[in-house]
């Protein structure tokens, strides 16, 4: 039951994740310290007490002390760190360590109470995993400390998820299936298990200390070393198993899920230990390490778990009638459950459009947390039976044709589940129509190879004798990920640095327009031009993608919308400024969303935190922040956080749908600040939804009653439902200037204030062509604070407007003298005209 509330409120944070804090760390942790450890600490201490043939009578009390005292230390460690609050942390953390400690010297005084036991070595595995835990815990508190300097973090995330994961967890699960495997399979025992697994650990805890080693001195080549080892230590521990499986094959759900299991560790280990050899920094063993968590974690762990659990749950209720019904319930749409589980899991690891990883993961979870309900089901069901007469054994097995039927099912749903992501967004996927041609075939090739140099295909004329067939070979020589599109609709897939692709552009018969089709590449300037030769003047020439955007709204659209109302139940983007935060551990995904911008008007935005602008990000000089970004989108994005400053090489690199990284810095200056995408082409992710503000507090900040955040910025309408359109970024040729996403949404939900009430505004001019002359309409302002300065204090004068360049910004304060309507303006006022224009509504 207790693992079962752990697994609920991870299933819970997993379903809600994008509106939980810390959503990432808790769907780790909800696993790893509350339904792992806690199966780790019962399970192991119930298998030590039978293999010992040790009586537990007087055992329950401490046992359960211990699990009463570890969970109250997991759900303190959880809430120090979801709120921030090292100190809470630091004592949740110390009370896990010092339980697991606990848990591992009262089964030593067991092993060494109890007479020789053919089966100690079991326990031997307990113990030197029970010591682990404190040592990863330590390492944990130790990160939680936001103060940490940033590879020195790197070094402790990978000690921490290689103690805890492969120590903890996997030397426990290692162990136990010595004696449970062969048990499950109801098969005697093979020969060389015992001695595998006496002569396996010690390899393994060596191999284990030697990547910690390596990890903790920042050496990736050295954690690969260990890797390795533990990678070939686990093989010896599990090789004779594999006699048990082919005198007696896995059929049901708990000894397939192991099984299961044990294949996603084995294939994790050796893709990490090649990502490890190969990675020259921490941080990219870091990122390495966080590259096989859904493998590790979901893969391995939750598997051998719920395989384990559907064994030992009918094992713990007793009665041959009750255990007969409890696993006929536990067994209900095995075959289905383990094939999306497994094909749903393999597609999420692959580079995939984003859309396509998102419908699979939420397959898999389906696949895992059906777990609960029919847990439920074989308890209510066991009690019923219980005292019923009924024959021994176990329930009828399902025959092989019903089980591949319904494996087959469920493979076909995660199939058509990817299918769906790809119909739903094909470019991502690489896909494309080829057009004949009725050329006549000069029977030779051409083959080029094409390279890149910044924004540039060289060469880019590319000379075709008419009626060859054209060749291409793409090698990405740049920094970012492009492909090529020819205009006859054949096109390579998109490829990352450093890779290659091949081209068949079929027979040439006309002049062709080639270009990259990553959203603005061709704007600047990723054209190639194939030239034929060998005939006149009359060739085809063949431009099936115009420079200009197909279909963009044009000003007469915008005129309308303009002077429009918004839809019922509009609601405005929240103009509250937030008040400084106590941890600044953030998760911001980047991801495509439908988004209105102006009434009628819907764009297709790349955001940050799913909203444009981006949550506003609080806090005070020498506060540290830590953001990991996850790429949930369906091109390359990266982030640039102004408020920081430091080398820009590997945090404001550009990461690609699926990945991730953690960009840390220092808030040493008081302002506010912009963040935006510096993805190339800038100009076309910041107009299309990627930018934020992060305010840091002056340190002589003076509270007010009313405190508001307008983040500026134009849009550059493409398509309804589309894009920005990058030729009218290029002219700077705005459709509409808004303050905070959408044109004129605070003259229908005005901001407010009451007379004699201290307002203070921060404005920051976004961009990325446009800045502002920011003004409120009949007010005047007797504090302006601009770009790390105050320009003007009470009593000293007053200012009718606070100037910005673009990426600028400050505050200004006021009061207002009597009621009314007074409407904030950008004085530029084509600009004002164009949306950039609200009102305060100010009450007695």
């Amino acid at each position: 039951m207790v693992v079962a509330a752990w697994f609920t409120a991870l299933v819970v944070v997993a379903v809600a994740h994008r509106w939980i804090p810390q959503s990432g760390w808790l769907l780790v942790h909800l696993l790893g310290i509350g339904a792992a450890s806690n199966a780790i600490l019962i399970w192991s201490g119930h298998f030590t007490d039978a293999l010992l043939r040790r009586s537990a009578t007087g055992a329950r009390r401490p046992d359960t002390a211990r699990l009463i005292a570890f969970n109250t230390g997991a759900v303190v460690l959880v809430a120090g760190m979801v709120g921030g609050w090292w100190p809470v942390v630091l004592v949740g953390g110390c009370v896990v360590a010092g339980v697991a400690g606990w848990h591992g010297i009262t089964l030593l005084r067991r092993l060494r109470a109890a007479l020789p036991s053919r089966f100690g070595h079991t326990v031997r595995y307990y113990i030197a995993a029970a010591t682990m835990l404190p040592v990863g815990a330590g390492f944990g508190i130790a990160m939680a400390n936001s103060g940490l300097p940033g590879e020195l973090h790197e070094r402790l995330v990978l000690g921490h998820a290689a103690v805890n994961v492969l120590g903890w967890v996997g030397l426990t699960v290692l162990g136990t299936l010595v004696t449970l495997w062969p048990t499950m399979l109801r098969t005697r025992m093979a020969q060389r298990v015992e001695t595998a697994a006496r002569r396996g650990l010690p390899a393994l805890i060596l191999a284990l200390a030697v990547g910690v080693a390596g990890a903790l001195a920042g050496i990736p080549l050295v954690t690969a070393a260990g890797t390795l080892g533990y990678l070939a230590a686990a093989l010896y521990v599990l090789e004779p198993h594999l006699d048990e499986i082919r005198r007696k094959h896995p059929a049901d759900f708990a000894t397939l899920s192991v099984l299961a299991g044990i294949v996603w560790l084995l294939g994790s280990l050796i893709y990490l230990t090649v990502a490890l050899a190969t990675a020259s920094t921490p941080l990219e063993a870091a990122a390495a390490a966080g590259s096989v968590t859904a493998a590790l974690l979901a893969g391995f762990l939750v598997q051998v778990l719920l395989g384990a659990l559907t064994y030992l749950i009918p094992v713990v209720i007793g009665g041959r009638a009750a255990v007969q019904g409890a696993m006929t319930e536990l067994e209900r749409g095995a075959s289905w459950r383990l094939s999306v589980a497994n094909a749903g899991l393999l597609v999420c690891v692959l580079p995939i459009p984003s859309l396509v990883r998102v419908l699979c993961s939420v397959l898999v979870l389906v696949a895992f947390a059906s777990f609960l309900p029919l847990a439920v089901r074989a308890v209510l069901v066991a009690r019923r039976m219980r005292g019923t007469a009924s024959k021994p054994g176990r329930p009828e097995p399902v025959p092989a044709r019903k089980r591949i039927r319904s494996a087959a099912a469920g493979l076909g749903i995660v199939v058509l589940g990817a299918a769906a992501g790809i119909a739903a967004d094909p470019a991502a996927a690489g896909l494309s129509t080829v057009d004949a041609s009725n050329v006549r075939a000069s029977g030779y090739t051409t083959e080029v190879e094409v390279q890149i140099e910044g924004m540039r295909f060289v060469p880019d004329v590319l000379e075709v004798p008419v009626g060859d067939r054209l060749v291409v070979t793409l090698v990405n020589t740049g920094t970012d990920r492009h492909d090529l599109v020819l205009a006859n609709g054949t096109r390579t897939a998109r490829i990352g640095p450093g890779e290659t692709a091949t081209l068949d552009a079929g027979l040439v018969g006309g002049q062709m327009d080639g270009w990259c089709s990553v959203a603005g590449h061709r704007q600047m300037g990723m054209t190639l031009t194939v030239e034929p030769t060998g005939a006149g003047d009359d060739l085809e020439h063949t431009d099936h993608g115009s420079e200009a955007e197909a279909g963009s709204l044009t000003s007469s659209d915008v005129s309308r919308s303009l002077g429009a109302d918004p839809a019922a139940g509009f609601v405005a983007h929240d103009p509250v400024a937030p008040a400084p935060a106590a941890d600044h551990r953030i998760t911001l995904a980047a991801t495509d969303e439908q988004r209105e911008v102006a009434p009628g008007i819907t764009q297709r935005l790349w955001t940050f935190g799913g909203t444009a602008p981006g949550p506003v990000l609080r806090g005070r000089v020498g506060d540290v922040f830590e953001i990991t970004l996850v790429n949930d989108g369906s091109i390359g994005h990266s982030i640039d956080f102004h408020a920081g400053s430091l080398s820009p090489d590997e945090p404001m690199r550009t990461i690609e749908p699926g990945e991730s990284l953690v960009y840390r810095f220092t808030a040493t200056r008081s302002g506010i600040w912009l963040y935006h995408c510096s993805t190339m082409p800038m100009s076309l992710h910041i107009a299309n939804g990627m930018f934020g503000a992060v305010i840091i507090d002056p340190p002589d900040l003076v509270p007010v009653a009313r405190e508001y955040v307008l983040v500026q910025s134009e849009l550059y309408l493409g398509a309804e439902g589309g894009e920005a359109d990058s030729d009218k970024i290029t002219a700077e040729d705005p459709d509409l200037v808004v303050f905070n996403g959408y044109a004129n949404q605070y003259d229908h939900r005005p901001l407010q204030a009451r007379v004699g009430e201290r307002v203070r505004i921060w404005v920051l001019a976004a961009g990325p062509n446009r800045g502002t002359s920011f003004h409120v309409v009949g007010g005047q302002f007797d504090t302006v604070f601009a770009e790390g300065d105050y320009r003007l204090r009470p009593d000293t004068g007053g200012s009718q407007t606070l100037g910005l360049f673009p990426a600028q910004g400050g505050f200004v304060e006021l009061e207002f003298p009597e009621p009314g309507h007074y409407p904030f303006v950008s004085h530029s006022m084509v600009d004002a005209e164009r949306g950039a224009h609200g009102i305060v509504e100010v009450r007695e």
